[in-house]
């Protein structure tokens, strides 16, 4: 059992493999873990938090890479993360700067499949979804409309769930039950 450390970002957002997603990072603690990240020194892991919690978040994480980042309006640090590889956090520790670093194990993603029938409504409501939302459009150079994978794990870090609903889903072998619950949610929503 290969497990590996590496620095712990917790947020209210989900990131999944595939997934991208700006974060502001204020503050000395903080930068300096971005720096440390940037220099090699830890992999980064980004996890759902789970408030008063040892570690602070859920147990399943997703290893990601920094792939930008800009000076934000108020001098913070945008930085813009893609998910790579979900892990499972065994345990963490908190440093005396207040960051996290955090034990985990790598996991199996979702394996890629095409999206098939009526499941296709689910991927022309992204397209959609990304067309009034322009700024979480940019993040993407291409969307893979055409892999229910990729398409059931944007909808996830976008609904609007409670994290510990997000948690059911995303602790699923593969992406059918999400495909399934999106697929129920605009139908509903069409009806009206």
């Amino acid at each position: 059992m290969l497990t590996q450390e590496m620095a712990l970002i917790t947020r209210d957002d989900l990131l999944l493999p595939g997934g991208r997603i700006e974060i502001r990072v204020a503050g000395p603690s903080a930068l300096s873990l971005i720096a440390e990240v940037l220099k090699g020194h830890y992999s980064l892991a980004f996890a759902m938090s789970k408030l008063n919690e040892t570690p602070p978040c859920y147990p399943i994480a997703t290893q990601c890479e920094i792939i930008d980042f800009n000076q934000l309006d108020d001098d913070s640090l945008g930085v813009v993360l893609e998910g790579k590889q979900r892990v499972k956090i065994l345990s963490a520790a908190k440093r005396r700067d207040g960051n996290w670093i955090a034990r985990t194990l790598a996991c199996s993603n979702w394996q890629e499949e095409p999206i098939q029938g009526e499941f296709e409504l689910i991927s022309a409501a992204l397209q959609q979804f990304y067309d009034v939302n322009p700024a979480l459009f940019e993040l993407y150079g291409d969307l893979h409309l055409e892999d229910a994978t990729w398409v059931s794990q944007r909808w996830l870090e976008v609904l609007p769930l409670y994290n510990r609903d997000k948690q059911v889903l995303v602790n699923q072998p593969d992406c059918h039950k999400t495909m399934n619950f999106v697929l129920e949610l605009i139908k509903s929503h069409v009806g009206h």
